[in-house]
Parts: C-alpha cells; structure tokens; sequence
C-alpha cells in the first residue's frame, strides 16, 4: 500500500480542549509528524482565548498561500503555524469560519438533499462546527485543486464530518476517512438509562434519534459513515454500536493510546506518589479531623474522575458498591478507612466556608508546631540526657511534662478548641445549585455514606476541575491521581475510556469495564485481574456487577504495602500495550486504505 502524499486531519479538538479527542489528536501527533514529515497539517477552529496559549503564526508555506487568499475573499480567515503545546509542533491551520454564516441555511438544504442530514430544528451547537468543517471542506478542495497529490483527509466526528460530506458533493478527488468515538445515539440513549447493549438489534436508530432530539448529528454521523472512503471506530465495543446505529460497519479500528515516553518511570512515579498523597493527606486531615479522628497512615485513597454523567460514567454503581464495602468493613472491624474522591465537575458557587475556616485553622496548629520545632528538640535533648542512668524515662507523665510545659500546653488546648468541629464533615466541597436534589448527593445519602464517624468508607465530591489552583485541594489533574491508590470507573457507556489508562501510566491500579473499550482491549490481551481490573457488565444485572465491584475494592484493601506496589508494577506494566508507537500503525494502515480507494 502507499501513504499519502498530503494528510490533513480536522478535529474540532484541535487547540481547542473539550473532551478526551484532544487527548487523542495531541497524544499521537510526534508520531505522525515523525511518519509524514511536512506533509501533514492539522486543522482546527480558531477561538482567539484559545489560540493564545497553544498555537504560534509562522510563515505561510507557498502551496498555501494561494489557497488562504481566495478563502479570504469568501469570508474564511485561515492562520497558519505550530501547534506549540504539543509534542512534535504539528503543523496547524486555524480557521475562522464566521464568514459563511450567511450561507448558513444553504449549506443546511445541500446536505438534506444529498445526503438526509435532517437539521430543520438543528442550533448553534450543530450549526457552528457545520460553518466550521464546511470551511475546512473548502480548503481541502482547493488545495487538492491547486496541487496534483494523493490527499487524505480524515474527520473526527460529525462536527469535523460536513468537510467530507462537503467534498463527496463537489466530487473532489480527495480520499476521506471518518472516525466516530462515540456514537450520539448511543451516548444518549445510554444516559437515560437505555441498556442499549442488551437490546440493540431491536432499536430504530432513526426513530430514536428523532425522539431523543439528536435526529441532526445522528443523521450527520451516519452520512459521514457510509459516504467516507474509510470507516473507522476506536474500540470493539463502538464497532458493534456504529454497525447497528449507522448502518455501516468499520473498516479499521483506530485504538486510541498515549505517548508512554511522556510519562514517568515507574521509580518517578513512586516518588511522586509519596509526595503528593501527603498533599491529599494534608487534605484529608483539615477535611474530616476537626470533627473526628481516624488513622490516616491505615487509609486508602479511591477515585472516579470524568463528566458528570450519572449513569454512563458509572457513577451510580460506585456509590452502592462503595456502600456495599462500608458495610462489609465495618462488619469485620477493620483498621482500614478508604476515602473516595468523586471529581466530578459540575457547576459551583463558592467552596463552602468551614473548609476555608478549617484549612485556616490546620495552618495555624501547623506553623505553631513548626515555629516551637527547634525548642521541642533542644528540650527533647536535654531530657534524653537528663535522664540517663534513671529511671525517669519509664514515668511516661513525668517524660511529656518536661518536654511541654504548661505555657505550650495551653497554646495546644487553643488551637485544639478552635479547629473542633461538631457534627460531620460535609460530602462536597463547594456549593452547588439545588444541593439537595443532585443526583450524586441524594445517592449517597441513599446509601448511608453520609461521612459519619462510624463509615469505614468516607466521600469527598469534588465538582471543580483539578487545575492545581483552586484553593483547597491545589493539585493538577496527574499529580491528583498519582497521589492516590486507586482508580475506579465502571463506566456503562466508554467508547474508549483514557482515564484508565492514565492511571495506569501514572503507576495507579484502576478499574473498567468491559462495555469501555480499553476494557476491551485488555480483555484481548488477558489483562483483567491484576494491575487494572476489567469489571463484567456486559448483559449482566445491576446485583452481580455490584458484588463483583465489591469484592474487587474489598481485596485490594486487604493488600499489605508490598502488595499494593505489585499491582502498581502491574498497572505501569499495562500501560505500554497502549503505547502510541504500536497502536500508530492502525492510523497509518486506514490511510493507506483510504488511497488505494480513490487513487
């Protein structure tokens, strides 16, 4: 087969974060620029607040300089250059697409006439990327116009799918692959509760579409499928979805994955696990101890992070099973405390004010302790050799009188009164809208994790995002999760699910599923049981999947420390089958296809 002379790939993600696409296009790019040299362009929106922190002008190269010049007489604005932040600095053309907001309703009746696209009723959030992607469509076209190449293009979902559609009806000769990540049906109807995997022969995608008010992306995501040159999915469990919902199954499966090299060893993950579980810890203390005590160094550290999507991130399985647990460790007496963090974003307030107060108060005891350090040793010393040779150091009262006298005694008396808290700790740390009647609060509350003092298992809800500033916790996103012991997401709906795997580049044992597709993936490779832990959900029920997730979390917390750092091992182990430099291969493969198709 032969590669592409040119490839362009659009993504609505490109300099533009949003959801995990970024990940994807941004992760893989060294590598792409590495197998395609000059001759691979990504293309992307441009939204100047944006654009400021990841993409950099340079000089226009001259097969494009005439391109940029008659999409500027119709009103498209291109920018030319790197995109900075990312490994590589892949070459990165930005477009501003306001320009055709005229033609917007013209572009709308083409794409019904010729391929259904059925955006009667469609808004902004459909029509911005359609104006955006019909503009990269007119790039393409021209560029390939100007220049006797084999090109490539390849969307990313249906935001960047009119461009292909925009070129099948021109009928320029441009080779076109389409990848979904996720289906819109699919994700949708999973949200409402649908067990879509149970029953998915028997739903009319096009009937449910139109029901479920996503009738315009779901027909542009099918046209986008069957009209592209080169099908593609990222995961086993979408190309069984794609095949039923789109009519049209996937060429090639792209399995997303992460550049490893960029990721710590696992030496530096130990160490960095060790410095910023005592961040968490710290946390934990001015958290939960000015309203009781528990042993922080018998306590476990889980997590579940993603979108606030109760049912397909698993949420609501997390919260009973973590139920579950409290109740099974409670029962039998055990020294183990797990706290859970929920990192979930959602939208907020303010934090709540006896955190602030409780943080305060922390400081204080601890800038007191570190102001009297030097005086506690000397005084320490001076006991020590006091008493050598008596029998001073077996009267245990006598010992801590001469070391603290009755001044520091009192101070100490101060600070406790003031950090004590009655009542218990809150289950979230920030206010929220309708507090009472959000679905994460109300759930565990259901389920008796209330953070009393007699819970084995104790909640954090943490509904902002971790950017390592925001005033309490202060931890980036990495940093969080390599400072905890485990990761959980039993995820209903995960066409691939990254957060996973992440922690497993992080040296975090985690948790999936089998209806994710990193799940999936692991499941090919006979990696389930250890390291990370595929959880069974496929076409079972919601009491079996519980007491699986239970016994799962419930081993682990038996682990002594040498055991943990095995399945840390394991899970840093893991992470390398996703290593970019094996999976690019199944990009470079779906390109090649796509030439052999139109050339």
């Amino acid at each position: 087969m032969t590669k592409p002379e040119i490839l362009f790939e659009a993504s609505w993600e490109v300099c533009n974060k949003v959801g995990g696409i970024y990940t994807v296009i941004k992760s893989k790019s060294a590598l792409m620029v590495e197998n395609y040299k000059n001759n691979y362009f990504l293309i992307g929106p441009y939204f100047k607040d944006q654009a400021k922190f990841e993409f950099k002008i340079k000089e226009l190269p001259e097969p494009l300089q005439e391109v940029f010049n008659e999409l500027k007489n119709q009103g498209i604005i291109c920018h030319y250059g790197e995109w900075t932040t990312t490994k590589g600095n892949p070459q990165t053309i930005l477009i501003e697409f306001q320009g055709l907001i005229n033609e917007k309703n013209k572009i709308k009746s083409d794409l019904w006439d010729n391929f259904k696209v059925d955006s009667l009723f469609s808004q902004w959030d459909f029509e911005e990327p359609l104006l955006w992607a019909t503009a990269v469509g007119k790039l393409v076209e021209l560029y390939s116009n100007k220049n006797n190449s084999q090109i490539v293009l390849h969307c990313h979902e249906w935001l960047a799918g009119f461009a292909l559609l925009y070129l099948k009806m021109n009928k320029a000769k441009v080779a076109t692959i389409f990848t979904t990540h996720a289906t819109m049906l699919g994700r949708t109807l999973s949200a409402i509760g649908n067990e879509i995997y149970n029953n998915i022969e028997s739903i009319n995608a096009d009937e449910e579409a139109r029901k479920n008010n996503v009738i315009d992306k779901h027909s542009t995501e099918k046209a986008c499928a069957i009209s592209s040159d080169v099908f593609t999915t990222v995961s086993e469990i979408t190309s069984m979805e794609a095949e039923h919902f789109l009519g049209k199954k996937p060429d090639v499966l792209l399995l997303n994955g992460l550049d490893i090299d960029q990721f710590p060893s696992f030496e530096e993950t130990s160490i960095l696990h060790q410095q910023n579980r005592e961040k968490i810890r710290e946390f934990i203390a001015y958290y939960f101890f000015p309203y009781y005590y528990f042993d922080i160094e018998q306590t476990l550290i889980f997590f579940i992070v993603g979108r606030y999507e109760f049912k397909n991130k698993g949420i609501d399985l997390f919260i009973k099973s973590l139920s579950k647990l409290n109740n099974i460790l409670a029962e039998e007496k055990s020294k183990k405390t797990v706290i859970a963090f929920l990192w979930i974003p959602t939208q907020v307030e303010s934090a709540k004010q006896t955190l602030a107060k409780n943080k305060l108060n922390y400081h204080q005891i601890k800038h007191f302790v570190e102001q009297n350090s030097k005086l506690f040793q000397s005084r320490l010393i001076e006991n020590i050799l006091e008493c050598v040779g008596t029998e001073c150091l077996t009267e245990e009262e006598n010992f801590h009188y001469q070391v603290f006298d009755e001044n520091f005694l009192q101070e100490v008396r101060k600070l406790r009164i003031n950090f004590a808290k009655e009542g218990s700790p809150p289950l979230i740390t920030h206010n929220i809208p309708n507090e009472n009647n959000d679905a994460i609060i109300k759930s565990l509350l259901e389920n008796g994790l209330n953070n009393s003092k007699n819970n084995k298992v104790k909640i954090i809800f943490y509904p902002v995002y971790l950017n390592g500033i925001d005033g309490l916790l202060d931890l980036p996103y990495y940093d969080a999760i390599s400072g905890c012991h485990m990761g959980l997401f039993p995820s209903y709906y995960e066409p691939w699910g990254y957060t996973p795997l992440e922690s497993s580049a992080w040296g975090v044992p985690s948790l999936t599923t089998d209806l994710g597709g990193f799940g999936r993936f692991l499941m090919s490779k006979n990696k389930t049981e250890s390291g990370v832990f595929v959880l069974k959900r496929f076409k079972r029920n919601e009491d079996e999947i519980i007491d699986d997730f239970t016994r799962i979390m419930h081993n682990f917390t038996k682990l002594n420390r040498k055991g943990r750092v095995e399945e840390k091992i394991i899970a840093k182990e893991i992470s390398n089958l996703a290593d970019w430099k094996i999976l690019i291969e199944n990009y470079i493969k779906a390109h090649e296809l796509a030439i052999t198709k139109v050339y």
